[in-house]
């Protein structure tokens, strides 16, 4: 992709906040998140006055934003909020990558094409976030620490849809073509960074990441995140190389593009695309910037 608006209609990429559960994701989140009306109620409740008990901490506290937190924790306060405490504690631990972060300023990373969001969920309901780490990126126009950026504004606009707080999100990590250049361009740093985020802060359900057509430089890299990845997250880690049906057993070829075996058309649309919605939540956004213990 060049950066260019796709010719899709917007609405095709927009944030689904608001939009009730169906009947099918209602069972799954009755089923892996013991989620009723009353255990909800109940939850919202003891959330709330946990947030108002801490000393000096300062979080939004309605309805619809502490679900994004007691859902992936399956409705037990205590580890909603300690979920919470991780994710404010992560902010502040990491500030010099996200400090102020806003869309405006990773709009020319969007437009790099490295990240974007397929517009068709899987079977199970679940959004399918593709990152090209191979020929197509090019790592002078887009460090690893933009490309975390961008990582955390998607995760942001996720969280906001009932149907991906309840039933997650997929990863495909695209190698292909990947060369030294890009290899070079990976640090200790931001692996570190990265898994701590994913293991630790991230009030998303990640259900499993697709390693699809690495080359065998690719090996240097995954040593480098090795030693970071515990066991839950390696047990949902699975690696294809270029045979797309092992794909397929994991993600419906009926919900993926040509580009990976799927029947569906081949991808003509970018993270420019995604840009333009987030772009539209900069409020959202910034609401975060105050999350967190006050300073003195």
């Amino acid at each position: 992709m060049n950066g260019k608006l796709s010719a899709l209609p917007r609405e095709t990429f927009a944030v689904q906040a608001g939009k009730p559960l169906d009947e099918k994701t209602q069972r799954i989140a009755l089923e892996e998140l013991r989620e009723t009306p009353e255990r909800r109620e109940e939850a919202l409740v003891a959330l709330r006055k946990l947030i108002h008990d801490e000393e000096k901490f300062h979080f939004r506290d309605d309805d619809d934003f502490l679900l994004i937190f007691l859902r992936p924790t399956k409705f037990y306060p205590e580890s909603a909020f300690a979920l919470i405490k991780k994710l404010c504690e992560f902010r502040a631990n990491n500030g010099s990558v996200l400090d102020g972060l806003e869309p405006s300023s990773e709009e020319g990373s969007f437009k790099e094409g490295v990240v974007n969001v397929l517009i068709d969920r899987d079977q199970l309901g679940r959004r399918i976030m593709v990152c090209n780490l191979g020929a197509c990126w090019e790592p002078k126009r887009i460090n690893v620490d933009q490309i975390f950026r961008l990582f955390y504004l998607i995760h942001q606009m996720a969280v906001l849809e009932p149907q991906s707080q309840v039933s997650g999100v997929v990863v495909i990590l695209d190698f292909d073509g990947m060369g030294m250049k890009q290899v070079g361009a990976f640090s200790i740093a931001f692996s570190r960074r990265l898994l701590s985020f994913i293991q630790d802060a991230m009030p998303l359900r990640l259900k499993n990441i697709h390693i699809v057509k690495q080359p065998y430089v690719f090996n240097i890299v995954f040593n480098m995140f090795k030693p970071f990845i515990r066991e839950k997250l390696k047990s949902r880690m699975f690696f294809h190389g270029k045979d797309m049906p092992s794909l397929h057993k994991f993600i419906s070829p009926e919900c993926l593009p040509e580009d990976y075996g799927g029947s569906r058309p081949k991808i003509a649309y970018s993270g420019a695309d995604w840009y333009e919605t987030i772009k539209s939540e900069v409020d959202y956004i910034k609401q975060w910037h105050n999350f967190g213990y006050t300073k003195e």
